[in-house]
């Protein structure tokens, strides 16, 4: 009699979980920002379509992680691998390049409030929408496509194959990374120093940052650190996996790349902590406000 081992057990039911909390969370940021006219901003574009990445991890990579949890064997050119390791790809990237848009909103939102609104304003959010899913897409679809084949039996799935080699990890990930990381230290120094001009009264000709933008750039800062704090562990060990001659235990990498998929499923938590009008737009929807009227020219408190 087969007894399907504890750990497998486990981690289908924590794949099960995820996919349901990311895809219902994200749900709730996707029909809030369609539904409710205030939240049409090209700031809130660019967190709808970054909730549309993290939905389609719980969509999408949840359920192929599960279907591989338990096999110790990958046969048909690791056909389940590729595809998971190709969306893992496309997804992250792609959230990556979302948080950049995301930081150049928030720079100009900041340090050039005069020039925001023709520099970010709907159909410049599209084009830079639309240009990270393509890149994305391309990345991933050859990941599908080049994935290294195996002849033999191996007991990891993606972990020992050199597809995301160290100059991969550096343009994915480590450069965007420090690019947001010097935006958002830039808009720092300068909301710093518009705190300190208002506070003595010295600048009555520059447009002041209103408070509704600082709350959201904090907020969206909170949302690149919790990016950040989930995948970098795992950058970290593929770009080390290969100078220490694979040394690094499959099991850490999946526990590393479990962690960075989580990021998708705190998103929307952020969200409803930090942003009130979407608490009010959450609490619409689940509640089955909206569908006992038309609400959606109302203001969110």
């Amino acid at each position: 009699m087969n007894f399907v081992p504890l750990t497998s057990v486990l981690l289908r039911l924590f794949y099960v979980c995820s996919a349901l909390v990311i895809t219902c969370g994200n749900l709730l940021v996707i029909v809030s920002v369609f539904y409710f006219k205030q939240l049409h901003t090209p700031t809130n574009y660019f967190i709808l379509s970054l909730a549309m990445t993290d939905l389609l991890v719980g969509i999408l990579v949840c359920p192929f992680s599960m279907a591989i949890a338990d096999s110790s064997c990958w046969y048909d050119e690791n056909l389940l691998c590729k595809i998971r390791g190709g969306f893992d790809i496309m997804l992250c990237n792609c959230s990556v390049l979302h948080l950049c848009c995301i930081s150049v909103d928030r720079y100009y939102a900041v340090c050039q409030p005069l020039r925001y609104t023709k520099k970010i304003n709907d159909h410049v959010a599209s084009i830079m929408i639309l240009f990270s899913w393509s890149v994305s897409v391309v990345i991933g679809t050859g990941v599908m496509v080049i994935g290294i084949h195996k002849k033999s039996c191996v007991t990891s799935c993606s972990f020992h194959v050199r597809i995301t080699t160290t100059f991969g990890c550096v343009v994915s990930f480590y450069l965007p990374a420090s690019v947001m990381l010097c935006i958002y230290f830039k808009i720092f120094q300068v909301a710093q120093k518009q705190a300190h001009r208002i506070h003595n009264q010295s600048c009555q000709s520059t447009k002041p940052v209103t408070r509704r933008e600082k709350k959201a750039t904090q907020t969206l800062a909170v949302v690149m650190g919790v990016f950040l704090m989930c995948w970098t562990p795992f950058f970290l060990c593929v770009t080390f996996q290969p100078m220490s001659n694979y040394a690094i235990p499959v099991p850490v990498m999946e526990i590393f790349c479990i962690l960075g998929r989580s990021n998708s499923l705190l998103n929307p938590f952020v969200y409803a902590f930090f942003y009130r009008w979407f608490r009010a737009a959450f609490r619409m929807i689940i509640s089955g406000k909206i569908y006992q009227g038309e609400f959606g020219n109302s203001k969110l408190h």
